[in-house]
């Protein structure tokens, strides 16, 4: 009864999403079109016929497991599609199919991962060679003719006509060897800390994790300029690093690692200063590199409280592939929905992100044994920080970046690896909701 209950609420949690879906793509017809099409009821029937085959699956093979975090996931698909199809473009068009697409492929590697993997632990065994899958990850944009350039940052890898950003996957893979590291020496961290200055300090011979990590996000910044996933990266490690041991000190310790190397690389690196100076001060090149950052303000501005009105924003040129927002597909999808739908869409999309980082962390919090816990802790923290980052970014709260917003913003190997974190989750989920079933009276 409990196991048809939770799952009965996932089912009901996914038909407002059809609903969004049907709406968003009406509305669209109506703007753009100047009249009302079926076509938008078949979207949401699709839609959410794909859902439901997801939800089925869920129902069979993982009952017990939290019944809103694929809901959520599915929300925020949603949104993203509607506003990549919203630019009113023949490209815009074509890449919410290709998102679409990817949403599909998305669930599939979603059902591989809860099939073939059923037992989760088997990570905490192979946590190192995953790690060197990861890292391997983060290395090949830079390998000659594989690698590519995306906005200026060494990101992408296509091999034929198959491209993809492997820091999408690499994400995935540390926190998995973090996960096993520390669930591994937390005890060591914890009982030979020394107190230095007033300052408990872990052992030099453990602060090894600590410091690779702390070099990956340096590397990061200077080697394939990517500062965005370099944040994201870090933030997630010393939120496990703290579960883990529960030290604060040790993450004051991290945060003041991160911000000398972080301000050494801007003193010596160019493009690292020239993001952070843009970010400081746009103004001082509007037509150059800080048009985007302008834009981005004036679009959200435009937007007020309430939106200017969905599919009106005078910041999208109507029938073409122009728009005075650059990357407004990507990078600045998040500008859109708040031009559109004001403050209060924006709040409604973060309030999404901080629905299901509670849930990831209610998932942590049930979790018996320390594996499991620490991979629910970063698997969302790592989540959550990359939505932070981008918003963050185009809000002008720290420099704008290349990073995805989880799920929005156009992007196949974000949506991919996107469901495989929600595969994690949802099995840790499942393996914690039915033990607690089972010990409760």
């Amino acid at each position: 009864m409990i196991r048809a209950a939770a799952r009965n609420r996932e089912l009901v949690a996914l038909l407002p999403v059809a609903v969004l879906v049907t709406i968003g793509f009406a509305a669209v017809f109506a703007q753009s079109e100047d009249r009302l099409s079926d076509l938008s009821l078949s979207y949401g029937l699709y839609f959410l016929a794909i859902c439901l085959l997801a939800h089925i699956f869920i129902r069979v093979r993982l009952p017990d497991a939290d019944p809103f975090l694929f809901p959520l996931m599915a929300l925020l698909t949603a949104i993203g599609l509607i506003m990549i199809y919203r630019l009113d473009s023949e490209l815009a068009r074509d890449l919410a199919r290709d998102q679409a697409n990817w949403f599909v492929v998305g669930l599939a590697f979603f059902a591989a991962v809860i099939t073939f993997l059923r037992d989760y632990s088997a990570l905490e065994r192979y946590k190192y060679t995953i790690a060197l899958v990861g890292i391997a990850l983060l290395l090949a944009p830079r390998l000659p003719l594989i690698g590519e350039q995306v906005n200026g940052a060494w990101l992408g890898v296509r091999i034929g006509p198959i491209g993809f950003q492997p820091a999408e996957l690499a994400k995935i893979a540390i926190i998995v060897f973090l996960a096993g590291y520390l669930w591994e020496t937390r005890e060591l961290l914890i009982v030979k800390a020394r107190r230095i200055l007033g300052l408990t300090l872990p052992p030099l011979k453990y602060l090894g994790p600590l410091l690779l990590v702390w070099g990956v996000s340096m590397f990061m910044l200077v080697f394939i300029r990517d500062l965005g996933s370099s944040l994201m990266f870090f933030a997630a490690f010393l939120a496990l690093l703290y579960v883990a041991t529960g030290r604060l000190s040790f993450v004051v310790v991290g945060v003041a690692m991160f911000f000398l190397g972080a301000w050494f690389f801007y003193n010596t690196v160019g493009h690292v200063t020239d993001r952070v100076d843009i970010w400081l001060d746009p103004w001082s090149d509007p037509g150059g590199a800080g048009y985007q950052v302008l834009q981005s303000m004036f679009a959200q501005a435009d937007g007020g409280l309430f939106g200017a009105g969905f599919a009106q924003s005078l910041f999208v040129i109507p029938g073409t592939n122009d728009a005075l927002v650059p990357a407004a597909h990507t990078d600045l999808i998040y500008t859109m929905i708040v031009s559109e739908t004001g403050l209060a869409g924006g709040i409604a999309v973060i309030s999404i992100y901080l629905l299901f980082a509670a849930r990831g962390f209610k998932t942590a919090i049930l979790a018996e044994d320390g594996f499991s816990k620490l991979l629910a802790t970063g698997l969302t923290a790592v989540f959550a920080f990359q939505a932070f980052v981008i918003i963050g970014g185009v809000t002008r709260v720290i420099p704008l970046t290349g990073v995805t917003l989880p799920l929005v913003s156009y992007g196949g190997s974000s949506i991919v690896a996107n469901f495989i974190l929600l595969a994690l989750l949802l099995l840790v989920s499942d393996r914690a909701r039915r033990r607690a079933r089972e010990v409760a009276p």
